[in-house]
């Protein structure tokens, strides 16, 4: 079979005149979200687009050569930075449109913290004990302490921070090791804005050797139909690579808490679940196990017998209390792939601070952003990682947010200023109802987007 890769186009499905990176970035809705925390749509630092694109290719590749070994008669792919930008925002526009009267402070404001010697720096929790332990370290406010904890949890949500300013003005008054200290002494994670980026690390690491997986002829051919994953994740990286997987053909199974993973009720509800849940799960069969007993991760053996990759995001250490490393998955299902979406790696040690987006954009130097721009690059370079082991017929698949914001670092560049040929949109709803994105686009309570991919037999 001869396989035909079609080049990574500007506008794909999305029928405007779109000339470059900054006219999608202005047509689809990443200078309107990166712009919330300045009161303005504001472009990205980077060609963020284009790199997203350039992977998601990569990976279309990857997953076309899979297909061709595994008997599926596919043989051309291709994406396109507005799919790429579209993918980008997916939770921040099913939030905007979804049919519920939730209403979110997009007000201005945000991190990065300046200390009073000029040090920039982020800080990092995700426990309400810890932020009003690190505030009250600093004696500010009861009161202006708890207004704060939801815009700074939520920033995550709505890519801004509106902050109470006596939060931002304590800071500031203070030198950047009395912050630290009071940073220590409280358990709030805080990391220096780097003053050189961090690039040249390996976007994934794949190891081990399996036995390769079962032939299938599906009804509707993608190169992963006929595998099953098995997906313990939470937040952004690790659901988004899921999803990825799933619309690249595969079963995904997601193992939620019982009731439930507590980020489907967060408004805005769409339909039976929050908005933003939905952009990353859709599609997902779901089964609730209590990984906390004995019983349950028995349970999760059990599935992974009938498994072809286990992919979770879990703490560093907890893999192993549990006694679900890949060698327990392995005596499980010989063969399974085992796969790592961590925040740090191991650059940072066997007990490295909390790694979400934020911390990991200032300690590798990535250009700021309130957007999840290294949480969705993450997701899909575990992707792309995932789908080059079952490529090689490895058993191990590792990948970070640190590895991602180096590979975003590695194509970063600055664009040239050009004038834009389309107008920049400031509202998600009506990019949404535009007629022009209907084919990248699925609307279903809310607006989800499409797969990124096109394959063609």
């Amino acid at each position: 079979m001869i396989i035909e890769v079609d080049a990574v186009t500007v506008a794909g499905p999305v029928g405007l005149p779109l000339a470059g990176e900054l006219d999608v970035q202005a047509a689809c809705g990443i200078m309107h979200v990166h712009g919330r925390r300045f009161g303005e749509p504001t472009p990205l630092g980077l060609d963020y687009a284009s790199i997203l694109a350039a992977e998601l290719a990569e990976l279309g590749i990857v997953a076309l050569g899979l297909a061709r070994d595994r008997g599926i008669p596919l043989r051309g792919v291709s994406t396109s930075l507005a799919q790429a930008a579209l993918l980008a925002i997916s939770q921040y526009l099913a939030a905007a449109t979804a049919e519920d009267d939730q209403i979110e402070d997009f007000r201005p404001g945000g991190p990065p913290f300046r200390s009073s010697d000029g040090v920039a720096y982020e800080i990092e929790s995700l426990d309400p004990a810890v932020w009003q332990r690190f505030w009250r370290a600093l004696e500010v406010d009861e009161r202006v302490i708890s207004s704060g904890w939801r815009p700074f949890l939520h920033r995550f949500a709505t890519a801004t921070c509106p902050l109470p300013p006596p939060l931002p003005k304590a800071l500031a008054a203070q030198p950047i090791e009395a912050v630290e200290r009071a940073a220590i002494r409280t358990g709030m994670t805080l990391v220096r804005v780097a003053d050189r980026v961090i690039d040249g690390l390996p976007a994934f690491v794949v190891s081990g050797l399996g036995r390769g997986h079962r032939p299938v002829r599906p009804a509707v051919p993608l190169p992963l139909s006929g595998l099953v994953v098995l997906e313990s994740c939470r937040r952004v990286q690790g659901p988004l690579a899921g999803h990825l997987l799933r619309l690249l053909g595969a079963t995904v199974l997601r193992i939620e808490p019982p009731g439930g993973d507590p980020l489907r009720w967060v408004p805005p509800i769409a339909g039976d679940a929050s908005a933003r849940f939905r952009a990353l799960n859709d599609g997902k069969e779901v089964i609730e196990i209590d990984l906390g007993t004995r019983n349950g991760r028995s349970h999760l053996l059990d599935l992974a017998v009938g498994a072809d990759v286990f992919l979770h995001n879990w703490a560093p250490g907890k893999a192993a209390r549990w006694s679900l490393s890949a060698l327990d998955l392995a005596r499980a299902r010989p063969g399974i792939l085992y796969a790592h979406a961590s925040g740090w790696g191991a650059e940072l040690g066997p007990e490295p601070p909390v790694g979400t987006d934020f911390v990991v954009q200032a300690h590798a130097g990535v250009p700021p952003s309130l957007m999840t721009i290294v949480d969705v690059f993450g997701g899909v370079v575990c992707a792309h990682g995932i789908v080059t082991a079952l490529a090689r017929g490895a058993t191990r698949a590792d990948s970070s947010l640190l590895s991602a914001a180096s590979k975003l670092n590695a194509g970063a560049r600055r664009r040239c200023d050009r004038p834009l040929t389309v107008p920049v949109c400031d509202d998600l709803a009506a990019l949404a109802a535009d007629p022009r994105f209907s084919r990248a686009l699925i609307q279903d309570d809310c607006a989800l987007v499409a797969s990124p991919w096109k394959f063609t037999s």
